[in-house]
């Protein structure tokens, strides 16, 4: 019998087929771990919200309150019920109080309350809102959300978007020209980056809306707003720029100064070196020596970046009177309107958990260096 036609034998592929099982199971089981552990984190953050937003309870007596002051005024402007004597009429208000609060849920113990709000987190039921309502006159917070969405994701699209494809490819330049004036002049102001979008929004309105009266103080368009489109379109694009310039303005320069360091970390390894005596091009070496490691960095603070797209900036849009989610938060803790506050918070916590779970598997693909699931360095 010839070597070509001996029988493979079956201690040859059983390691093989063993070796795939295994890791089919470690990645199972990994993958059922991390599910867990972010939904048990989700959890927890939902319910500390819950117990945040409502200051464990004491929003409770503050409606309890609303809702007394309420009926009293309802019951004394009431033509039909100007003869009650006072021992009457304080009987009726508590008779309606108590009916008002069995229906809200305020007789139960907040403790008790808590749990059931935890639960219809969780499932995305968001209920309705206490004190808020959307343009329509509905109370729901999804439908109140969902209004605010689209001027938010206008705003902090055009912003962050713009904000992190400048500072990379900025500092990718810098990267390039280490040690030149530009170089020194950016680490000389990124301290500056220390001051929120908000601070230069100030100074922004008081120089070019103020002063100068170049650009609109705030609001997304026009009052009235313009009929044609285009009339529309350029009008929200004006009432984009201050906005847009404050975030850009805030976070350049530590970005900038951020990305060049890992670049130059990265371009200061002796691979890259070996690569230049090859006499590999500077393109191919940037591309292949220093992008590829940065990549996981650069795909995170991509990832958080879209995340943040439909969070909002909070003071920023309220100094703006921009009409978006940061803003309806904004009006929500003032409002003590802790339905919307916890809705808002959900969807947050959901997004950045999927997002953090989808980046362990992104890591892999990028860089050959992860493993998923393999517990252990590769050998």
């Amino acid at each position: 019998m010839t070597e070509a036609s001996l029988p493979v034998p079956a201690s040859v592929e059983a390691p093989t087929k063993k070796s795939t099982q295994n890791q089919t199971l470690k990645l199972a089981r990994y993958i059922g771990i991390r599910l867990i552990t972010l939904l048990i984190a989700v959890t927890i953050g939902v319910y500390l919200t819950i117990l945040i937003a409502n200051m464990g309870g004491y929003v409770d007596e503050i409606l309890k309150g609303q809702i007394r002051e309420r009926i009293s005024v309802q019951i004394g402007l009431d033509p039909t019920r100007q003869n009650l004597t006072m021992a009457e009429r304080n009987k009726l208000i508590d008779e309606l109080v108590t009916i008002e609060e069995h229906r809200l849920g305020l007789d139960q113990p907040f403790l008790m309350r808590s749990f059931r709000f935890l639960g219809h987190a969780m499932v995305l039921n968001l209920g309705r809102a206490q004190h808020m309502a959307s343009d329509s006159g509905s109370k729901l917070v999804r439908n109140i959300i969902l209004e605010r969405l689209p001027p938010t994701l206008l705003l902090m699209s055009s912003s962050s978007l713009l904000l992190f494809f400048i500072t990379l490819f900025f500092a990718l330049y810098l990267s390039r020209n280490y040690g030149n004036l530009l170089d020194k002049l950016v680490i000389a102001l990124s301290p500056t980056s220390a001051a929120p979008a908000w601070f230069y929004g100030i100074f922004l309105l008081l120089l070019f809306a103020s002063v100068l009266g170049w650009l609109p103080f705030g609001g997304m368009v026009a009052a009235p707003p313009p009929d044609a489109p285009i009339a529309y379109a350029l009008s929200v694009l004006r009432h984009l720029i201050l906005p847009v310039v404050a975030w850009i303005i805030s976070g350049f320069f530590a970005g900038v100064y951020g990305y060049r360091t890992f670049f130059l970390i990265f371009s200061m390894e002796d691979y890259v070196e070996l690569a230049r005596a090859k006499g590999l091009t500077s393109k191919d070496i940037e591309r292949r020596y220093v992008l590829r490691p940065t990549l996981p960095n650069i795909i995170t603070n991509f990832a958080l970046t879209l995340i943040g797209l439909w969070n909002g900036a909070t003071i920023l849009e309220t100094v703006f009177n921009w009409p978006g989610i940061g803003r309806l938060v904004y009006q929500a803790i003032g409002l003590y309107d802790s339905p919307v506050i916890i809705g808002t918070t959900v969807i947050n916590a959901y997004l950045l958990a999927i997002t953090v779970f989808l980046l362990d598997f992104i890591y892999a693909l990028v860089d050959p260096r992860v493993r998923v699931g393999g517990g252990g360095s590769r050998s």
